[in-house]
């Protein structure tokens, strides 16, 4: 059995004498601190949070005071010590019950800003309570209240990247920080594993390696079982002496009662132990142990939406759809003449589309393009002779969109979902992108993740539908009624969403 302590791009400079063996020894034996470092950097982090809320939130309230109140009191006998004494409290007790302070959960930067943004709202909604029960809501400025509520979130993102850098900086693969793993299994299987993940990124340093023998199918029981427990014993003495922080089992899944005997020998030892079920890790990076009952399984994918998120995006459509369609009710008006008065045909243009659960609906739009009842479906391109002049307008600003408002109200259609698509697409797409059929596992949406990172318009290339897919299936799985309302504002204000409309 071959046995190595580090990868090769990890070997240390040959020394000689006392300091290749002081060298030897850094390297292989854990830091006695650094458990103590990453619980500094974690407490660190939490600081920073703390430092960001109270600090935005005494800025405003002495601001306040010394515009409108005209007090020049110190800021510790201000009411603001109260309220961000009681946010730093919501949002650092629950971020460390959840493990965000975790330095792999730090170093995701942006990715973490979407569970920060929930938790905000959260923790205001604990605040009014609070202070609701306690009578004490009238003690607070409600300008001061405001501007905390509205520059706190920033000020919170800045803090956590700011923090993100900084740990990130410090998780090197020589910090000692960093989780030290060791890998065990076949030699084609950990060589698949350094090609396909990051083992020099911040994180993790692999300090050892133990390639177990593939045994030959020709002997007998008997001696393949010798031999794997031979490579076993020798691998978990050599865990032993390197004292890992994880070990990662490597061996498939599909060879079971090795895997098993990997597991019973390696859970003697004081570490970690992962593992890795081939590629499918790679290929679902978020799947997680749930249980249904008593059964226990490995969940790759959540359900579309549970009943009372159903419920709750189906009020928020609703509400939304009815006060946007009395708000704009004059603007409607004005571009159904504008349509009528531009070129014959009907102001509204209806196209048979997949919905929820592949089901077929009608869809509603604004007509912008030339009336013609028996020409074949077509996908519009650039500069579309058959786009009017009002619908070229109505393309850019995306106004043609509007009417889908009441496929909102009839349930065909959400305010936000994955974009449907006509029937001619999907049929063509469905068989040459994986999980192309997926996006109808909710209902569609006026607009979308897609749409608002500038995957709209033409789709002449596989490329182009395979990146607006990925979008909307990135939504499917992380979907929260927050994400609608950012894609909804996104939609109006950002650039991108407009991006590659004609």
């Amino acid at each position: 059995m071959l046995q190595e302590r580090v990868p090769q791009s990890y070997e240390p400079i040959t020394l000689s004498g006392t300091t290749r063996r002081r060298r030897v020894w850094a390297g292989v034996l854990p830091q006695r601190g650094r458990g103590f470092m990453r619980v500094m950097l974690s407490v660190a982090a939490a600081m920073a949070d703390f430092a960001a809320i109270a600090g935005v939130t005494l800025a405003s309230e002495v601001g306040y005071r010394v515009l409108f109140a005209h007090d020049d009191a110190w800021p510790t006998e201000t009411r603001g010590l109260q309220l961000s004494a009681l946010l730093s409290l919501i949002i650092v007790t629950t971020n460390a019950l959840r493990g965000e302070y975790a330095l792999d959960r730090i170093v995701e930067g942006r990715a973490g800003l979407r569970r920060a943004v929930s938790l905000w709202f959260v923790a205001w909604a604990v605040v009014l309570v609070i202070g609701f029960l306690t009578k004490t809501t009238t003690d607070y400025s409600r300008l001061v209240s405001l501007v905390v509520f509205f520059a706190g979130l920033p000020t919170l993102f800045a803090s956590r990247l700011t923090m993100s850098r900084l740990i990130g900086r410090s998780l090197s693969p020589a910090s000692p920080t960093v989780s030290r793993v060791h890998l065990v299994g076949y030699e084609e299987d950990i060589q698949a594993f350094y090609a396909s993940n990051q083992t020099d990124g911040p994180g993790l340093r692999v300090v050892g390696t133990s390639y177990l023998r593939r045994t030959d199918p020709q002997a007998d029981a008997a001696t393949r079982y010798e031999q794997l427990q031979e490579d076993l014993d020798l691998a978990v003495s050599v865990v032993r002496f390197l004292r890992p922080d994880d070990v990662f089992v490597l061996v498939p899944w599909a060879d079971a009662a090795e895997v098993e005997r990997c597991i019973d020998a390696f859970l003697r030892v004081p570490a970690a132990l992962h593992l890795r079920p081939g590629t499918v890790l790679d290929r679902f990076p978020d799947m997680q142990v749930a249980r249904v009952g008593k059964v226990s399984g490995i969940n790759i994918g959540r359900r579309p939406l549970n009943l009372g998120e159903i419920v709750l995006k189906r009020c928020f459509d609703v509400v939304v759809a009815l006060l946007a369609l009395f708000a704009l009710l004059p603007l409607l008006a004005l571009i159904a003449v504008a349509i009528k008065l531009d070129s014959p045909g009907p102001v509204f243009f209806r196209q048979r589309r997949y919905g929820f659960n592949q089901q077929p609906f009608d869809v509603f739009k604004f007509r912008s393009m030339k009336a013609d009842h028996t020409a074949v479906f077509k996908q519009a391109t650039r500069n579309d002779s058959r786009i009017t002049r009002v619908g070229a307008l109505l393309r850019r600003s995306n106004l043609d969109e509007l009417p889908q408002l009441f496929n909102v109200i009839l349930g065909d259609m959400s305010l936000v979902g994955p974009r449907p698509h006509a029937l001619a697409h999907d049929r063509s797409f469905e068989g040459r992108i994986a999980l192309y059929a997926r996006r109808h596992n909710v209902k569609p949406g006026i607009t979308g993740w897609a749409q608002v990172n500038g995957f709209r318009g033409e789709t002449q290339t596989d490329q182009a539908m395979a990146g607006r897919v990925e979008h909307d299936l990135f939504y499917i799985d992380h979907w929260s009624i927050w994400l609608d309302i950012q894609i909804m504002i996104l939609t109006v204000i950002s650039r991108r969403a407009y991006r590659n409309a004609f």
